[in-house]
């Protein structure tokens, strides 16, 4: 005690302290991220935060037989009631009335008026006194009337700011088109990864229903061994554990199956209630991908989100264009003819046409602040544009990649669960021949369900990069099948 200065014996008893309770919350800490490994939280997800393209418009009622839904089925329906399909397509039925509306200001307005009149007139009024005259006026004279019926014309013979105005909205209509089309895209996407997500979570009730069978025949095993006195309580116990878990794991497994095809069911659009039955498994078709150049050129001349992008920018070119011509001179033609007396028996035609140049001097700045808007309008298009042009570029090299790796990984989880599956029979042996206990084989059973789990996540990554890649180059609507098939 004597050699220890006080401060260091006061952290030579605290120490011990500290190391426990270090220890204790490493261990908390672990136990917590087991806990959350094997029994997720379930998320929420908020109203208002879906995407347009998860919803749709269901189909009339359900019907008492099953569905048999293919792949190609299922993007059928989504094509016919996504909602995001549908609003896009509300959008360029949106875009042809506004081309509507800038062509009115060209085309001839012509309108008929049919007008009977009957009215008083007061001469006081109109500044006439009785004192100017030799004879008494009166103060009201009247009533009297007319008919007239006259036809109008008006015609602008030039106005440059309307007519790149009209350009500028055929180029949006264009535009809207065009995302309708990408819109299609999307929907194949959506309904192709919701698709290969049910068939994944169907393959991972099969693989959990063999691994009940065989954590049930090995706590069968390990209960009659102890019985026999063959085996002690722990390995029965041991063996039972391995059962309920594997029970869990298969009701999650048909929980998760449900939930995703209802999701399914959601974006293509089925009826409240509809069952259905997947037809199509998810098999291995390797895809031998081509050069990254090829696929680039192919999307930036199919993806109808770029073409859209560029027509964007060309509608935002000519409304500059048309801002700028407000401080031009614009000519018109106004006319009309008509009939007018007091009765329709008693009329005479008569008619009139006015044109002119009007000549803006000064419009209190209007012109400057359109000239500013379009600018800023045409900026964020071309902006938008380069943005897009580069996302492309990363899209298509994100699904290379994705797809070479996942390919790679399909190769190695089918080694594994061929390798895992060899192990636990020869676990089952040796606990069988009573070399070992059962804790080898339950060992090697989850080894069994990890390696058909990542075979089942690695052929759902594969597939779904071919999704990806078709959508990448713009060819999803009509080559998601091929590429599925591994063909190009």
């Amino acid at each position: 005690m004597e050699r220890f200065p006080e401060r260091e014996m006061h952290c030579f008893l605290i120490c011990p302290f500290r190391t426990l309770f270090v220890l204790m919350l490493s261990l908390f800490c672990v136990a917590s991220l087991v806990a959350q490994s094997t029994a997720p939280a379930p998320s929420v997800s908020l109203p208002g935060t879906q995407s347009p393209f998860t919803g749709s418009e269901p189909e009339s009622t359900a019907t008492s037989e099953v569905l048999q839904l293919s792949f190609q089925e299922a993007i059928d329906r989504g094509l016919r009631n996504n909602l995001g399909l549908l609003l896009a397509g509300d959008q360029a039925i949106t875009a042809r009335g506004e081309r509507w509306k800038e062509l009115s200001n060209l085309l001839p307005n012509l309108q008929a008026r049919f007008q009977e009149d009957v009215q008083t007139q007061s001469l006081t009024a109109l500044g006439f006194k009785g004192n100017l005259f030799p004879f008494p006026l009166p103060r009201v004279i009247g009533p009297f009337n007319y008919f007239d019926a006259r036809a109008t014309l008006s015609q602008s013979l030039f106005n440059f700011h309307d007519l790149e105005q009209e350009r500028a909205a055929l180029e949006r209509l264009k535009s809207a088109q065009y995302s309708y089309k990408d819109a299609r895209e999307v929907v194949v996407l959506a309904v192709g990864n919701s698709y290969l997500l049910a068939i994944a979570s169907a393959a991972r009730i099969e693989t959990a229903e063999a691994q009940v069978t065989n954590a049930q025949a090995l706590y069968n095993k390990a209960a009659d061994q102890q019985k026999a006195g063959l085996a002690p309580a722990i390995d029965t116990l041991r063996s039972q554990v391995e059962l309920q878990t594997r029970q869990q794991q298969l009701i999650s497994a048909r929980n998760d199956y449900a939930k995703q095809k209802l999701s399914l069911a959601r974006i293509i659009g089925l009826a409240s209630g509809q069952e259905f039955v997947l037809t199509e498994k998810a098999p291995f078709q390797a895809l031998t991908p081509l050069p990254v150049e090829v696929y680039l050129q192919r999307a930036y001349t199919s993806r109808a989100d770029y073409q859209a992008a560029q027509l964007q920018v060309r509608a935002a070119e000519l409304s500059h264009r048309g801002a700028v011509a407000g401080r031009y001179p614009t000519v018109g033609l106004d006319a009309n003819y008509g009939d007018i007396g007091v009765t329709p028996g008693h009329s005479n035609g008569t008619w009139q046409v006015d044109g002119g140049i009007n000549i803006p001097i000064f419009v209190g700045g209007r012109v400057h602040s359109d000239v500013l808007e379009a600018d800023a309008q045409l900026k964020q298009a071309r902006s938008q544009l380069g943005d897009l042009r580069g996302r492309i570029d990363y899209e298509v090299r994100s699904a290379l990649l994705d797809l070479n790796s996942a390919a790679d990984q399909v190769e190695v989880a089918r080694s594994s669960v061929e390798l895992a599956e060899e192990a636990l029979t020869q676990s089952r042996d040796r606990f069988s021949a009573g070399v070992t206990d059962n804790l080898e084989v339950v060992q090697a059973q989850e080894a069994v369900a990890g390696a058909h789990e990542s075979y089942i996540q690695s052929l759902y990554a594969h597939n779904l990069a071919k999704v990806e890649l078709a959508h990448a180059i713009g060819d999803a609507e009509q080559g998601v099948k091929r590429y599925l098939k591994g063909e190009h």
